[in-house]
């Protein structure tokens, strides 16, 4: 039986492969290599394999002095969706996300992504703010995880 890996972004081969699952789901803000790079240095990006095979990246934005929320994105290519990787990928951001102190969760999904967002608000999340970024068309949608979903207090 296949196994997923997860792995965090460390070198060349894990930079390009987060960039081409990024690219690939969010086709409307295509990051390049180096700005792959920088974000490596900020936040917690991972890559997910089913044995050889890319499947999914992460991006967690662990919280802030300013931002006591962590941010978790879990992203599948459409390829392996209805399976159980997303869910997967995205309890394991989850999971590093209260290790780096988070108060509250947040996600953020491109309103084009509809199994992005169903699969958000299926999991607690409700819709906070709605915007376009300069020089892009598709609107974003920032979602913050209810605190009874989120375990706070736990």
């Amino acid at each position: 039986m296949p196994s997923l890996r997860i792995e965090k972004v460390d070198c060349d081969v894990a930079v390009h492969a987060w960039q081409y699952v990024h690219n690939h789901v969010i086709p409307t803000h295509h990051l390049s290599v180096e700005e792959v790079r920088e974000r490596s240095g900020r936040h917690v990006l991972e890559v997910a394999h089913l044995d050889a095979t890319l499947i999914g990246c992460t991006t967690v934005r662990p919280p802030t002095s300013e931002t006591p929320a962590a941010t978790v994105i879990a992203r599948v290519l459409p390829g392996h969706r209805g399976r159980g990787f997303g869910a997967e990928l995205y309890e394991h951001a989850l999971a590093q996300a209260r290790e780096h102190g988070a108060e509250a969760i947040e996600t953020v999904v491109l309103t084009s992504n509809r199994d992005g967002l169903r699969f958000a608000q299926q999991r607690g999340f409700v819709v906070i703010e709605e915007y376009v970024l300069p020089g892009e068309t598709i609107p974003w949608i920032d979602l913050r995880l209810r605190a009874d979903e989120f375990g706070a207090g736990d």
